[in-house]
């Protein structure tokens, strides 16, 4: 298991990103969280095998239909604590 985090930086609130990326990470089985930014980003903490996490990011650039993301930062984080199974929306921070 690995954790990553995400920054997505662009149109990504008030387009359904946080929903989105909640529903494609359940379905590539990570645990973890997104939330919105009080700078306009997004943020989300992944934790998964190396090939889901990779895939998250790949569906992070593109978005659900309504977005225009700009960049994705990420981030290994080793020293990570494991998530509680399932993916949540957090509040914005």
């Amino acid at each position: 298991m690995e954790t990553r985090r995400l920054r997505i930086r662009g149109r990504v609130q008030g387009v359904g990103y946080r929903e989105a990326l909640r529903t494609e990470a359940e379905h590539l089985g990570l645990r973890g969280w997104v939330r919105n930014r009080a700078d306009g980003s997004v943020e989300a903490l992944v934790q998964g095998l190396p090939a889901a996490l990779d895939g998250i990011a790949a569906w992070a650039r593109r978005g659900p239909p309504l977005a225009q993301v700009e960049t994705v930062q990420t981030e290994l984080l080793a020293d990570a604590p494991g998530e509680a199974p399932g993916f949540r929306r957090m509040p914005t921070a």
